[in-house]
């Protein structure tokens, strides 16, 4: 199985938030020398913050990125994506993989507006990645080889954990985990505002919920075992717990965020169509 140190370099296009968490984590593991890092921006900011975290090499010149890196990383905004495309169209080799964090970019598209012959992966990360506790869906273009999905499993790995999906599901994993750190975010929050209005302070509050809800997530990871049947440990009969879930079943928090991750997807679908 090859590895992101066999590679040799890789190039970012783009050095914003979720790139510099990539190469962060690249070599922060020793996947990867900041020396076979290579990321470009227009924004001198931008470049000088990446190159400030991970001790890389920046430029603000894309086809200089192209010519140096055996995989692309494409890190960019929707929005400009099309007139990235264009310009590195004429530079890419076969050779090389181009590997695409482009919210909403499929495939099909990105593949018509590069070569046929280009080798292409489409990853969905989130922004946990950026502390190392991120969740990354991939999926292979046509012409990508098993030994691609391995090397992005790999790099992606770094900075948190990685699945391998269909195409089809990348909306679904939009709304889900893509946008769920928000949702995780307001239900933390709500937490913390219930503990202060009850008398605590504000950081012991904060504190308590980030904790729990961490905790929870790692027992639903640990043991194996359904959220459900975790639940029902903690709500023994006529106690705190069971009232405090009457509650929230009459706020109808479940259905919230069950349509929040629907509204997401709907949105993400409807996104891809204009790029």
């Amino acid at each position: 199985m090859p590895t992101a140190m066999q590679t040799h370099r890789i190039g970012l296009i783009g050095a914003g938030q979720m790139a510099t968490a990539l190469a962060c984590g690249w070599v922060r593991t020793q996947l990867m020398r900041p020396a076979d890092i290579l990321a470009s921006d227009p924004s001198e900011e931008a470049r000088h913050r990446f190159t400030q975290a991970t001790q890389a090499r920046t430029t603000a010149n894309n086809q200089e990125v192209v010519e140096q890196a055996e995989v692309l990383v494409l890190a960019v905004k929707p929005q400009q994506i099309g007139g990235v495309l264009e310009e590195l169209r004429a530079h890419l080799q076969p050779s090389q993989l181009v590997i695409s964090v482009v919210a909403g970019l499929r495939l099909a598209k990105l593949q018509e507006a590069l070569r046929p012959a280009i080798r292409l992966v489409r990853v969905m990360p989130n922004t946990p990645c950026l502390v190392g506790w991120g969740v990354s869906a991939y999926c292979l273009g046509p012409t990508a080889t098993e030994p691609d999905g391995h090397l992005v499993a790999e790099l992606f790995g770094a900075v948190g954990k990685t699945y391998h999906v269909q195409e089809a599901w990348m909306d679904a994993i939009t709304g889900l985990s893509g946008s769920g750190p928000a949702y995780g975010f307001v239900i933390l929050e709500a937490l913390a505002d219930a503990g202060v209005r009850l008398g605590l302070p504000r950081q012991v509050a904060l504190g308590l919920a980030a904790h729990t809800l961490l905790g929870a997530a790692q027992m639903v990871i640990t043991t194996g075992e359904h959220p459900a049947v975790l639940k029902d440990r903690v709500a023994s009969p006529g106690g705190t717990t069971i009232m405090g879930l009457y509650a929230l079943e009459r706020g109808g928090v479940r259905a919230a965020l069950m349509e929040a991750v629907e509204a997401a997807a709907r949105r993400s679908a409807e996104l891809a169509q204009l790029l």
